[in-house]
């Protein structure tokens, strides 16, 4: 494997892979295929995760997806929520049989190059609300909305119509985001793209190239770091990942160019960088990446913690990355499992004790699909 180990002990940067309803008035130096580093973060401390591990798929839990983007788990095993991004529905898969039961098509979805049906969330209330959040591109703009799911209807017609809590985010063919997931504050963060707009990743009264931080209705959260905003940070790319630590310290991932993908420790009003930095800067304006990989090797999509470890999907790199954590920086060097085994990898989920739920991407498009692609995996990380 060609990732190296680097900079553990240096000081070394940020990194790649329509018209619509105007926004509210808010506010490279060489180095190996993957590596590491302290620099740019705060708050280590504790025990880094052991430096090598492992990734085992038990089973595949359910095959013949189209197009799958966001995976969020239900209670209790209940099984799994799934979003097709090309046909704009939500479907449950049962963890145990595989069976896939739709729930409904989400009107208002535009579907084209990267945009679509994207990430979706339960409401933190689910279990007496019965809300699905999810994260879409329409015909105008990429937005956040909330649906009813009744599950007294027939199967196909149980999602509600949308309730629109969030719009006005930049949409494209490209770089569109997507991520949404809620934090352990009961905040709603979404990771958008900047659209193939560069300039709108600097932009702090943009929502473009940011992580947003909403309340559950889609206002601005309370204490973020620019007064009255939806935005957390700014300067990135294309964000496509969000997990937090068992200490509640976030983690996003994040598409390069043609440099280097990022794996970042997120600092509240933190500049990442874009498109000034493309992977770690010593410029001291940006926090630097924990980690960067060239973006063959990676194009990160979706993260996931367990104890003490990310771990990360990716999509042209096909292969889940490991990267051990002390505090907020990496503590050893990415390993890499399952390369080319199951093509594109766009999801990972915890899925309680020493699993992940693991979701390819063969077609979207990009892919090269095999016969049962895609799938929803069940791995059993180390």
């Amino acid at each position: 494997m060609p990732a190296v180990l680097a900079g553990l002990l240096l000081v070394a940067g940020c990194s790649s892979g329509g018209g619509g309803d105007a926004p509210p008035p808010w506010v490279k130096t060489p180095s190996p295929s993957a590596s590491a580093s302290a620099s740019g973060s705060t708050g280590a401390s504790g025990p880094a995760a052991p430096a090598k591990g492992s990734a085992r798929v038990l089973r595949t839990v359910a095959g013949g997806l189209t197009s799958p983007w966001g995976l969020a788990p239900l209670p209790d095993g209940a099984g799994l929520l799934v979003s097709d991004r090309d046909d704009g529905t939500i479907s449950k898969v049962d963890e145990k049989t595989g069976k896939k039961t739709e729930l409904g098509a989400v009107s208002g979805v535009s579907a084209a190059g990267e945009g679509g049906l994207l990430g979706i969330a339960l409401s933190p209330g689910f279990a007496s609300d019965h809300m699905i959040y999810a994260y879409f591109t329409s015909a105008s703009d990429n937005r956040i909305v909330r649906l009813l799911w009744d599950r007294g209807r027939p199967a196909g017609e149980q999602l509600g119509a949308p309730d629109t809590i969030f719009k006005g985010i930049p949409k494209g063919f490209i770089h569109n985001g997507g991520r949404i997931s809620f934090g352990p504050d009961g905040m709603l963060y979404a990771g958008t793209g900047e659209s193939g707009q560069r300039g709108l990743a600097q932009d702090k009264d943009s929502l473009g190239g940011k992580i947003l931080r909403l309340t559950p209705e889609g206002d601005p959260a309370p204490g973020n770091p620019f007064p009255g905003s939806p935005v957390y940070t700014y300067g990135h790319r294309n964000v496509q990942g969000l997990a937090w630590d068992d200490h509640e310290r976030l983690f996003a991932s994040e598409f390069g160019q043609d440099t280097w993908d990022e794996l970042n420790a997120v600092k509240p009003g933190g500049d990442y960088g874009w498109p000034k930095a493309e992977g770690r800067s010593s410029d001291a304006a940006y926090v630097n990446p924990i980690a960067q990989w060239h973006t063959d090797d990676a194009s990160p999509s979706g993260i996931a913690y367990v104890d003490g470890v990310i771990w990360m999907a990716g999509l042209k790199g096909q292969r889940l990355w490991r990267i051990p954590l002390k505090g907020t920086v990496a503590g050893a060097e990415p390993q890499a499992f399952l390369q080319g085994t199951y093509g594109r990898l766009r999801t990972v989920v915890a899925a309680g004790g020493d699993k992940v739920w693991l979701v390819t991407s063969n077609t979207d498009g990009r892919g090269t699909p095999k016969p049962g692609d895609d799938r929803i995996l069940e791995v059993q990380v180390r």
